[in-house]
């Protein structure tokens, strides 16, 4: 269970993240829109964990990896942002939220299971 302290850190990166991804996006991945749908950070704020969504790409992991070469870049954007409020930057590990994917899939099957109950 993540502390208050923890949610309000996360809300902070989360924003400025999602600004740089919104200026500076199209640099990292062109024609393709990058959301970070949450962010959960450890007990000592040292590494956020961001989960982004893809959007208009078919390849998400080659998609994810051209972001993991760029996160010192993007670090050092965030760390440039946050400076004022936080000690230490923390470390960005990025990581796919497939949970969009999850509920297409999951629709699917209960559309298949109604449709089967109907015949």
């Amino acid at each position: 269970m993540e502390s208050k302290r923890q949610q309000k850190f996360a809300g902070v990166i989360q924003q400025d993240l999602a600004a740089i991804f919104q200026r500076e996006g199209m640099n990292f991945l062109p024609n393709t829109l990058i959301t970070i749908t949450k962010v959960r950070t450890t007990p000592d704020l040292a590494i956020a964990r961001v989960f982004l969504s893809f959007f208009n790409i078919t390849n998400t992991e080659q998609a994810l990896q051209t972001i993991k070469l760029h996160a010192s870049e993007i670090r050092y954007k965030l760390g440039s942002r946050i400076k004022d409020q936080v000690r230490v930057i923390p470390q960005l590990e990025f990581f796919v939220d497939d949970t969009s994917e999850y509920v297409n899939r999951m629709d699917k099957i209960f559309d298949k299971i109604h449709k089967d109950e109907n015949e």
